[in-house]
């Protein structure tokens, strides 16, 4: 009968235990999904940043050749917005700078006239 006294509330120690194991194994496995998502959330802003400076620069190739003495503007998109700035005669440069949130990007393309058709030479992200 001592046997039995001795052992009592070892079941509830190690029920205990494991419940301090898969508390802290569910505890990790939140902070690394929550961390993931935080990521990839700003992963995205970030390539909205950039889409946002590419379609930028498209705009300036559709008013260039609709009008070339074109030097950029502000477009919104969204909310976001693209900063465009045209220079130079021939070649044409076209920078634009992409913003969504914090996120910041720049695309720069370098475009020659000929016979009423613009030629890319250059086309590149900062």
């Amino acid at each position: 009968m001592s046997n039995v006294k001795c052992q009592s509330g070892q079941a509830l120690i190690t029920l205990l235990f494991f419940v301090l194991i898969s508390l802290t194994i569910t505890s990790a496995a939140i902070i690394i999904i929550i961390t993931n998502s935080t990521s990839v959330s700003k992963f995205q802003e970030g390539t909205l940043a950039y889409y946002v400076a590419e379609s930028g620069v498209e705009n300036a190739l559709l008013r260039l050749l609709r009008n070339p003495s074109y030097t950029g503007e502000t477009l919104a998109i969204g909310t976001s917005t693209a900063v465009i700035t045209v220079t130079g005669a021939n070649p044409k440069i076209v920078e634009s700078i992409g913003q969504n949130g914090n996120f910041k990007r720049k695309v720069s393309a370098q475009m020659t006239y000929n016979s009423g058709y613009y030629t890319f030479s250059d086309w590149k992200e900062f």
